[in-house]
């Protein structure tokens, strides 16, 4: 038995085939990340052609996750909507619920579309590692009865990415993501400008040879997470300069790097000691 067939003989593989087969048929939000991938390319395998894949995009989500899901459906050969959405006026300014407004909002919308389509439900790709983090769009979920496929069979970041890479899925590898709101403060307007500026500097970082990184923008100055390990690349004077120019470039006047590394949902912090 190979390592790929391995994997994919694994108990926990198993069990999610089985949840799926038994959802009859579904409809998954794919944003193009790790997790809803993985989701997709199950359900395929268990449901066949009773599976629609249905993206949203907003000004807040990277155009390459838009690319990357379209890429993935077209190689499964799934069905795939993609809905274009304006910034929902109540999460305009950034609100610390943000994640809730927005999930409660949007897969409203997706379910509706889910359920015209004749699709038994609608499931997105939470897992097991998301309950260790500030998640309010849960709280969305369960009240709109989105099922969580991933979640339900105990998966976890580690076993999606055995599984994603054991399907060949070009994203299995793929760092964490979030939607642009993530980098902006609480209470900041959302403006379509800033969010294309901070998806060119993490671009433009990433093109660098960067892995895991997130450019939080305070107006115009750049707050820079990278892995502690890749700091001192970041710090030699030749990238810096680069670097600095590049995001300067980008439309930042002021460029600097946290030290204290990328950090998942940094601004949550701030949110939660209010």
């Amino acid at each position: 038995m190979t390592e790929t067939t391995a994997a994919l003989a694994e108990a926990g593989y198993r069990h999610l085939l089985d949840l799926l087969r038994g959802m009859e048929s579904v409809a998954v939000a794919c944003s193009g990340g790790l997790d809803s991938s993985l989701l997709l390319a199950a359900a395929h395998q268990a449901l066949g052609e009773r599976v629609l894949a249905l993206t949203v995009q907003t000004p807040y989500m990277t155009s390459h996750e838009i690319s990357a899901a379209r890429t993935l459906t077209a190689g499964l050969g799934v069905r795939h909507h993609v809905l274009e959405w304006p910034i929902p006026e109540e999460i305009s300014y950034n609100p610390p619920d943000r994640c809730y407004r927005c999930k409660r909002t949007l897969f409203a919308e997706l379910q509706t579309i889910a359920v015209a389509e004749g699709y038994a439900w609608l499931a997105d790709g939470t897992n097991r590692d998301d309950l260790e983090d500030y998640r309010p769009g849960l709280r969305a979920l369960r009240e709109l009865s989105i099922r969580s496929p991933l979640l339900e069979a105990g998966l976890g970041k580690a076993e999606i990415r055995r599984y994603a890479q054991a399907l060949k899925l070009a994203v299995w590898n793929k760092p964490a993501g979030a939607c642009l709101l993530t980098r902006l403060p609480h209470g900041t307007e959302a403006r379509p400008e800033l969010l294309r500026r901070v998806e060119a500097a993490e671009q433009a970082l990433i093109d660098l040879g960067f892995k895991q990184v997130r450019v939080r923008c305070h107006d115009d100055l750049a707050r820079i997470e990278v892995d502690r390990t890749e700091q001192a690349r970041l710090l030699e004077e030749k990238m810096t300069d680069q670097v600095a120019t590049t995001l300067t470039a980008c439309g930042f006047r002021y460029i600097t790097l946290d030290l204290q590394g990328y950090q998942m949902g940094s601004f949550n912090v701030t949110s939660t000691a209010q």
